[in-house]
């Protein structure tokens, strides 16, 4: 489910969606410890229930490579 405008992730702020695939959600965000901009990615249920790692998820990426 898309995250709206506003939505808070622990001190970030959403504001507008980036794009969307298999691994996840991107998200802009505002972080305002920093005050600046940054890139949020939020994963699906199925890869954050594994408790995946970015390097099984690279691996297993890899290996579905012809």
């Amino acid at each position: 489910m898309p995250l709206a405008a506003g939505t808070k992730l622990g001190p970030y702020e959403i504001l507008s969606p980036l794009g969307a695939g298999g691994m996840g959600e991107v998200y802009r965000a505002r972080d305002p410890r920093l005050n600046r901009e940054v890139a949020i990615k939020v994963l699906p249920d199925s890869l954050s229930r594994l408790g995946a790692t970015c390097g099984d998820l690279n691996r297993k990426r890899m290996q579905s490579v012809p």
